[in-house]
């Protein structure tokens, strides 16, 4: 239909809002917004059991290609052999390389295992190996390429047999292809490979590539020592004689300078030196206490000499004169100065100070020898140590040179020694066969190919196919635009899912029928909630009922709309068993079939369509509108309105005001009035009625209903502000490995229960 009749035919929102309840209703679609969701691992398992037989097929292919590949494979063999590097320098028997460093970081240690490594891969080492086994001739080697092989050996002809130059340069690539070295981390082992579809010849070459290696390694350090040992001999000959000119200069030089056992002269000057600093230290600290001593004995004064004796007489006379002092006193108490006693006591004190006097004279004479005589001596003593010292510098300055000399024979000397020990040396290391090669594991020739590897063939065959398989199950699947599941529909509109409806299975046991139905099997999905009340449809129908009255909608939700997005996706058939649970429950349910383009409901139900909805909303009503109202046999509380003869402009009947109004005049009498409408983005039946009903239901088929279908239908309804209550997921499959359907099986459970029930009767 033209955009400009679709708005013309649209009714005023103010009308809209007017004619529908506001308390408990759902908030607008167009008010809800999609959540954010982040895909996990999980949410691609569905995909994979989906499209598993795509991916098994696609497994099996891969590991049909394999196993061909693999069995059409001519075997090859690869011979293993491992070789020790020793360090340079090793010791061989006791004696050390004259090229041995002590040196073994980690750097050097990459270095030589990588050299070593470039020396067996090397042309040079592959040429003799292929003239020792005679490769040019090997037809398992040279292929077509192969020279008739000489009866007579090489060695036997005297002379080394020739290859053409461009068939040696073939044989050494193809060696290098067939050629593997691999060096052990952290050790010094060296791996060979060798591979060739004849074992034996597998396990000759890496054998002989080896004894080849150890043998040119041998040669290259005998020519090393050869060379050597010719050098030596030459740099010998001249050091000797400089050894000898040496010599005969330090010799006359200690002629000429007189100098004779200069280590035991240098030995004995230095101590004499020693010694006479010694003394004349010595003399010096005797010399300043001799000096002090005879400046207090100068000065006169008896009680420093008495300290600095003890032992001397002044200190006997000291106490004298005190005693006489003190018995002088005590007489001059009693007696005057004339009196005998007195007189004879001074002449006593006078006595004995004479002597004091007399003593210290004798002291002060007596340190002054002592202090001239250490001074002499200290005089004396300095003057041999200026003599020693000049001694000293005489013969230091004469051994300067005789050092020099001597220091230039002992290194020629020693020098021409080391040499002649490693001339030594070279000559037996000549004569040793010594190499820093050993072989640890020679190559044996294998028992089992190398390639094919079958088992892994065919494992990495299998991993292909797997996940080729994946690639194709995400591609078939990437091209796979429509809905299977909740999570899909809640992350396209946001909208809550009120039920899951399964396929229509199987009848099972015995079930109410509808007359009306039973000329229709067709029909028998479409009343399944009233023909096979204990089917796993019929459960779903009424967990969708539940939903309703317990939503958040439910308690306003008495004209209740269901529409889809296009034709063939089950809204007639959730129209009628929505009406069916909901009459079974015990309310009066009214069910009109707005689709008056194709009369769905009535085709189902088997009624006469000559009177219906089209009739009452015409120009000209019916005498008696409830001609147009229909029963259901066996579902009492049910009432149909059929659609009705085709009418001309339906859209425009169901936008007008009678259609409001019969909405109105059927609330009181009934308790749900479900409205089936045409598809949303066929015409524009169903927005218009949205605008009438309390609340309306989207029902999408399952692998059927496109996501942009989907999206388009929800974008038109909440343009026109319809209330969606929710979507119905139609004929979901519930053998499919989607995890959205939660496995429901209510038949199954309804089954298994019916015998236990019985069982209790009886």
């Amino acid at each position: 239909m033209d955009p400009e009749n679709f708005r013309t035919l649209m009714p005023r929102k103010d009308e809209l809002q007017a004619s529908r309840p506001t308390d408990g209703g759902a908030l607008p679609a167009a008010y809800n917004l999609p959540p954010s969701h982040v895909p996990s691992l999980w949410d691609y398992w569905p995909i994979v059991l989906r499209h598993k037989w795509t991916i098994l097929s696609a497994m099996l292919v891969a590991l049909l290609v394999g196993a061909v590949v693999s069995f059409s494979t001519t075997p090859v063999y690869e011979a293993v052999g491992r070789v020790v590097i020793n360090r340079e320098g090793a010791d061989t028997a006791g004696l050390k390389n004259s090229d041995a460093s002590g040196s073994d970081s980690s750097d050097d240690y990459m270095v030589a295992m990588d050299t070593q490594t470039h020396v067996l891969q090397s042309d040079a080492i592959a040429k003799l190996v292929i003239r020792k086994l005679n490769l040019d001739s090997d037809p398992v080697f040279a292929g077509k390429g192969a020279v008739q092989a000489n009866p007579a050996p090489a060695a036997a002809q005297g002379q080394s047999r020739e290859i053409e130059p461009h068939q040696e340069a073939a044989l050494v690539g193809k060696f290098h292809g067939a050629l593997q070295i691999n060096s052990i981390p952290r050790t010094r082992l060296l791996e060979i490979r060798f591979s060739s579809t004849d074992p034996g010849l597998a396990a000759r070459a890496v054998n002989t590539l080896i004894d080849t290696y150890i043998e040119q390694n041998y040669k290259t350090r005998l020519d090393a020592t050869v060379r050597t040992s010719d050098w030596l001999t030459q740099q010998l000959s001249e050091l000797q004689m400089k050894v000898e000119e040496s010599q005969e200069k330090l010799v006359r030089y200690q002629k000429e300078h007189g100098i004779l056992g200069i280590d035991e002269k240098e030995n004995i000057i230095t101590s004499k030196l020693d010694e006479l600093n010694k003394e004349l230290t010595a003399a010096e600290g005797d010399r300043m206490q001799k000096e002090s001593v005879y400046r207090l004995a100068s000065s006169g004064e008896p009680d420093l000499l008495s300290n600095i004796d003890p032992s001397s007489p002044i200190v006997k006379l000291r106490s004298q004169e005190e005693d006489l002092h003190r018995q002088l006193a005590q007489a001059s108490v009693h007696f005057q100065p004339t009196y005998p006693k007195v007189e004879e006591l001074n002449q006593q004190l006078q006595a004995v100070q004479a002597d004091i006097k007399a003593e210290i004279t004798r002291l002060a004479t007596k340190y002054q020898k002592d202090y001239l005589a250490a001074l002499g001596r200290e005089k004396l003593l300095r003057a041999s140590l200026e003599n020693q010292k000049t001694e000293e510098n005489r013969l230091n300055e004469s051994a300067i040179e005789y050092s020099l000399l001597k220091r230039d024979v002992d290194s020629n000397r020693q020098l021409y020694e080391g040499l002649l020990q490693k001339l030594k040396e070279a000559g037996v290391m000549t004569g040793l066969r010594s190499s820093n090669v050993r072989i640890v594991d020679p190559a044996s020739a294998p028992t089992a190919p190398s390639t094919p590897n079958i088992p892994r063939n065919l494992l990495m065959s299998l991993g292909i196919g797997l996940a080729g398989g994946l690639a194709l199950a995400f591609v078939l699947e990437s091209r796979d635009n429509t809905v299977h599941s909740l999570e899909q529909v809640r992350m396209i509109t946001a909208l809550p899912s009120l039920a899951v409806i399964p396929f229509a299975s199987r009848p099972s046991g015995r079930s109410m029928l509808l007359p009306q139905a039973k000329s229709l099997p067709q029909s028998a999905a479409a009343v399944a909630s009233a023909t096979r009340p204990k089917s796993e449809i019929a459960e779903a129908y009424r967990a969708l009922r539940t939903s309703i009255l317990l939503s958040r909608a439910g308690r306003s939700a008495k004209v209740l709309m269901v529409t889809s997005a296009l034709p063939q996706e089950g809204k007639t058939t959730t129209s009628v068993n929505l009406a069916i649970v909901l009459a079974q429950q015990g309310a009066r349910v009214l069910l009109i079939e707005a689709d008056m383009r194709r009369s769905g409901i009535s085709q189902v139900l088997h009624l006469n369509s000559d009177v219906g909805l089209s009739t009452i909303l015409g120009e000209k009503s019916i005498p008696d509108p409830e001609e147009a109202f229909h029963s259901v046999e066996d579902v009492p509380n049910l009432r149909v309105l059929p659609a009705g003869p085709v009418a001309l402009h339906p859209s425009e009947m169901l936008a007008s005001p009678r259609m409001r109004d019969l909405l109105h005049s059927l609330e009181p009498e009934f308790d749900h009035i479900i409205i089936d409408t045409p598809p949303v983005l066929s015409v524009t039946d169903a927005a218009l009625l949205s605008a009438l009903a309390d609340s309306t239901l989207l029902v999408i088929r399952a692998g059927v209903t496109s996501r942009g279908a989907l999206r388009r239908a929800h974008d038109v309804l909440a343009h026109v502000d319809a209330r969606i209550m929710g979507v119905v997921l139609n004929a979901a499959d519930f053998n499919e490995p989607d995890r959205y359907y939660y496995g429901s099986r209510y038949g199954s459970y309804y089954e298994d229960s019916a015998p236990a029930k019985s069982a209790k009767r009886e």
